[in-house]
């Protein structure tokens, strides 16, 4: 029976009760353009977006709508610019982040698309659109004691597999989800994900020998009838919530949980660490399933060791020259202008170039010159010496 929900690696019936749950929704609400927007969800629906696409698309949406009600908006065919710059203001107000408003403002435009192609919207609304500059944040990677220390303390076989597969293949934590008893092939050590999360791009992931200790430990101990590699107690799937609390108590458990780790920091975890053993950038690409090198670029940045150690050689010598000129009395005259090397470095001229200097001598500075050094002074030339050879 539980087959029934993972037909071809979709779950459709869950999608089918997400997309159901939504258009009850939607019949309760008294907003604008519902009609609308309830056929542009089924639309999506059977272009076999994803639920959780659904569940994206639904928040922003009705979010856009429930503002534009509030400023009194009962059409969108009088939509302006203004009611989209209110709209990401008023999301900003309510302390959302940069990449959760960009997120809802996507939504919005692609809703507005879909209705400007069938002539319900106005053209205007989408010739500028708002762009909304994102920072770029470096991957949160765990220390590698810290990592210690957390696979210390789980004692559970089924956890232990869980965080050790995350931490050694970068899958996201979805995708070990929905992964099969049959994706795993223990002999060759690898998993094969036939459809990735994210891009909906089939790839194959490889397991560490630990990994692979840990997952013989677990199917060996496993119920065989389960379909899935990871299941909850009373049910056919483990949820993404539970997944998260199991993380969070080994985290507490082993000390480190207020530094604020999280299960897909595991993913950048292992991407750190296989590029700080030499992996190529496009090899670790493959590995993620990103469909874009740039994602896979800011690891680089993270873990650029030829910029690391160019730096810490540089100020070595910066902090060591530093530290030498700091060995010196104030107000003390630099080696290069003391008595002795200045008359040597004179002397061998002298010896260098015999004749070159007949009239020049040496004389100490005025006595009001507390640097006690010497000077050369010129006298006329001689006979035979040309003073423009100077």
């Amino acid at each position: 029976m539980e087959q029934d929900f993972f037909v071809g690696y979709h779950n459709f019936a869950g999608k089918q009760r997400v997309l159901t749950r939504i258009l009850g929704k939607l019949r309760e609400a008294d907003l604008p353009s519902i009609p609308a927007f309830t056929i542009y969800l089924q639309a999506l629906h059977r272009r076999d977006v994803s639920a959780c696409t659904l569940r994206t698309v639904f928040t922003g949406v009705h979010g856009f709508l429930v503002f534009l009600q509030k400023r009194g908006k009962i059409s969108l065919s009088s939509l302006t610019t203004e009611d989209l710059e209110a709209f990401v203001e008023s999301e900003q107000d309510r302390g959302l982040k940069p990449l959760s408003v960009r997120g809802r403002l996507h939504s919005v435009y692609a809703f507005l698309r879909y209705l400007l192609d069938r002539g319900m919207a106005p053209a205007d609304v989408l010739a500028r659109r708002i762009r909304i500059k994102l920072p770029e944040l470096l991957p949160r990677a765990m220390e590698v004691e810290d990592v210690k220390r957390l696979l210390a303390v789980i004692r559970k076989v089924r956890d232990r597999a869980m965080i050790l597969v995350l931490l050694r293949t970068g899958m996201r934590i979805g995708e070990l989800l929905r992964t099969r008893v049959s994706d795993v092939q223990l002999d060759e050590r690898k998993i094969q994900l036939v459809v990735g999360e994210k891009s909906r791009t089939g790839r194959v992931v490889y397991l560490s020998v630990d990994a692979c200790q840990a997952l013989k430990a677990w199917i060996k101990s496993r119920d065989p009838e389960k379909p899935l590699l990871f299941y909850g107690q009373g049910r056919g799937s483990l949820s993404y919530t539970a997944a998260r609390v199991m993380f969070l108590r080994y985290l507490k458990k082993a000390g480190i949980s207020e530094k604020g780790y999280s299960l897909h920091g595991l993913r950048h975890t292992c991407a750190t660490e296989l590029l700080n053993a030499g992996m190529r950038l496009e090899c670790l690409q493959q590995l993620l399933g990103h469909s874009n090198l740039e994602q896979t670029r800011r690891y680089a940045r993270l873990t650029d060791k030829t910029r690391e150690e160019e730096y810490f050689r540089a100020m070595a010598r910066i902090e060591g020259e530093a530290d030498h000129d700091s060995r010196r009395i104030p107000g003390e005259v630099p080696p290069v202008f003391e008595e002795a090397q200045l008359l040597g470095a004179h002397d061998q001229n002298v010896y260098e170039y015999p004749g070159a200097f007949p009239e020049m001598v040496v004389a100490p500075f005025g006595r009001g010159d507390l640097s006690g050094g010497f000077s050369l002074y010129r006298f006329p030339a001689g006979p035979g010496l040309n003073p423009e050879d100077d």
